[in-house]
C-alpha cells in the first residue's frame, strides 16, 4: 500500500531554518508529482509547494513563495522541504502526498512549532 512517513518537524525561531523530508512507498515514486501541504487545528489545508515527477520543476503556495524550497530524491524516493525566514505563520503540521488515480494520499505528518 501507498506510504508517506514525515519528518524532520520541531521548535524553530522566528527568521530561522528548518528541513522536512518525507518518504514514500507502496508506488512509482519517480512517476508522480509530489506535494506538501500543511494544516493549522480549526483552519484546514494550505497547499504549500508541489515539485514535478523528475524534479525539474516546482511551484509553490504565495505565503511560502521564496523561503521554501521543495526538492525529491527519485533514487530514494525522498521528497523535501527546505524551510527558510519561517515566521509564526508557518507554523503548522505538513504533510506530503500525493493523488494517484484521482485518490490523494497524505502521510500522518510532521509538526512545525515557531517560538521566540
Amino acid at each position: 500500500e501507498v506510504q508517506l512517513v514525515e519528518s524532520g518537524g520541531g521548535y524553530v525561531q522566528p527568521g530561522g531554518s528548518l528541513r522536512l523530508s518525507c518518504v514514500a512507498s507502496g508506488f512509482r515514486f519517480s512517476n508522480f508529482y509530489m506535494s506538501w501541504v500543511r494544516q493549522v487545528p480549526g483552519m484546514g489545508l494550505e497547499w504549500v509547494a508541489s515539485i514535478r515527477s523528475d524534479g525539474t520543476s516546482a511551484t509553490y503556495g504565495s505565503a511560502v513563495e521564496g523561503r521554501f524550497k521543495i526538492d525529491r530524491d527519485n533514487d530514494n524516493n525522498t521528497v523535501s522541504l527546505q524551510m527558510n525566514n519561517v515566521g509564526s505563520e508557518d507554523a503548522a503540521e505538513y504533510y506530503c502526498g500525493t493523488c494517484i488515480h484521482l485518490v490523494p494520499y497524505w502521510g500522518r505528518g510532521t509538526q512545525v512549532a515557531v517560538s521566540s
